[in-house]
C-alpha cells in the first residue's frame, strides 16, 4: 500500500492551500487514487503560518489529518519551526533558501531550493512560487504523473495565465533535479 501525508506550509498568501487542493485535486480526480485535503491558518490572512495537508493513498483514508507527514515543504522559517515537529524520521523536509535559514534538526532528507527568487526572478512572478513548489515536490515524490500535474494546475489558474503557470512549474522541476539532499 502506497499511502502518503503531505504537509504544505509557509505564511498565509504563499499559495501553499491552493497548492494542496491542487495536489490532492490531481491524484484524486485525474489520477482515481484516494486522496484528502485540509488546511489550517492563523489569525492573520496575510502573514500568519498557514499550512496545506494532504493524504494521498491507495487505500480507503479514514482519517482526513496528517499525523506524522512523510514529506513536508516550509517557506518561510516560522513554518519550518512550526511544522517539522511531526515529521516522520527519513522524512524530506523541503525549503525555501532565502526565507528559512536555520535548518530544523532531525533525521531527514533536506532540500534546499531557491523556490521564491525562483519564481520571482526565472519565472518573473513571485506569485507563482506555489507552482513552482508543486513542480518541485512532485518530481521529488512522484505523487502525481508530470502531466497530471500540469492538467491539475492548469484547470485552477486564471485564464491568461497558463504559459507562466507552465513556466513555473518547469522550474520547479528544474530546481528538483539540481537538488541535492543535505
Amino acid at each position: 500500500m502506497a499511502r502518503h501525508q503531505i504537509r504544505l506550509s509557509g505564511s498565509g498568501g504563499q499559495g501553499m492551500i491552493t497548492a494542496g487542493i491542487i495536489l490532492a485535486a490531481g491524484a484524486a480526480v485525474l489520477e482515481g487514487k484516494k486522496a484528502i485535503q485540509s488546511q489550517s491558518y492563523g489569525p492573520e490572512a496575510r502573514g500568519g503560518a498557514s499550512k496545506a495537508e494532504v493524504i494521498i493513498s491507495d487505500e480507503e483514508i479514514y482519517y482526513p489529518k496528517v499525523m506524522a507527514p512523510d514529506v513536508l515543504v516550509a517557506l518561510t522559517q516560522e513554518a519550518a519551526d512550526k511544522y517539522s515537529k511531526d515529521l516522520v524520521d527519513g522524512g524530506i523536509l523541503i525549503l525555501d533558501d532565502l526565507m528559512v535559514k536555520t535548518v530544523p534538526a532531525g533525521n531527514w532528507k533536506v532540500y534546499m531550493m531557491p523556490i521564491i527568487r525562483t519564481a520571482a526572478e526565472k519565472v518573473g512572478k513571485a506569485m507563482v512560487a506555489n507552482v513552482v513548489t508543486l513542480g518541485a515536490l512532485n518530481e521529488i515524490c512522484g505523487f502525481v504523473k508530470p502531466e497530471t500535474l500540469e492538467k491539475a494546475v492548469l484547470s485552477r489558474v486564471p485564464k491568461g495565465t497558463e504559459e507562466l503557470n507552465k513556466n513555473a512549474i518547469n522550474a520547479g522541476i528544474e530546481l528538483a533535479k539540481a537538488a541535492k539532499a543535505l
